[in-house]
């Protein structure tokens, strides 16, 4: 069969995005992260959106503990950008540096075993530990599968689609639409939330006079 769009030319299919985590998924995972390192890992990536090589170079003064937040330096593009941290990810990332050994290193997180203790763990380490973590939980779950499920849990309870354009540090809108899986019960809610004002709106609106 001759090729439709042309000879030596290819549509270019949109590569997937992974599936993000259901609501019930997330505590069972967690129950199984028993390392305070892993679990403030992991809850970066879910409640910042973090992406892993943003965690593995985070370093300890790109924390700021008074305002709840992290400077992602050179962030994907080069771009430096703020993320706030939620209640749960500072206990954990709090948890895990009352354990954290004493070093002049300034990677936040580090090796805990073998020859390379006490070094900085490296994206392939923390790819590991997820796909050891998922395996024992039964859960398929990707450090890429975090972070678009706090895009589509941000989404869901309606936050608006720049500021999560902002706090995944895409460029493009277009980007960030495709990590952002809308529920039936947000489409619902602004659905009947749109028409409320729609009705409310013509109330107050005087109708023409249409006879003649």
């Amino acid at each position: 069969m001759d090729n439709p769009v042309g000879k030596g030319l290819l549509l270019r299919v949109a590569k997937p995005l992974p599936r993000h985590l259901r609501d019930v998924d997330i505590p069972r995972f967690f129950e199984v992260v028993t390392r305070s390192r892993d679990q403030a890992i992991f809850m970066l990536m879910l409640r910042c959106g973090l992406r892993v090589e943003e965690v593995a170079d985070l370093t300890l003064d790109a924390i700021d503990y008074q305002r709840n937040r992290i400077l992602v330096k050179s962030g994907k593009g080069g771009k430096d950008r703020v993320v706030f941290i939620s209640n749960d990810a500072t206990d954990a990332l709090a948890a895990y540096l009352r354990i954290r050994f004493h070093t002049n290193e300034q990677k936040v997180f580090l090796v805990e075993k073998g020859p390379h203790k006490g070094k900085p763990i490296s994206v392939r380490g923390i790819q590991k530990r997820i796909e050891y973590y998922s395996k024992k939980s039964g859960i398929a779950v990707s450090c890429h599968q975090l972070r678009h499920t706090m895009a589509t849990q941000l989404l869901n309870a309606d936050a608006d689609l720049v500021t999560i354009q902002y706090l995944l540090g895409h460029t493009r809108i277009k980007t960030t639409m495709r990590y952002c899986h809308l529920s039936n019960m947000k489409a619902q809610r602004d659905y009947y939330r749109a028409v409320d004002r729609i009705i409310e709106k013509s109330k107050s609106t005087p109708t023409e006079n249409t006879e003649y």
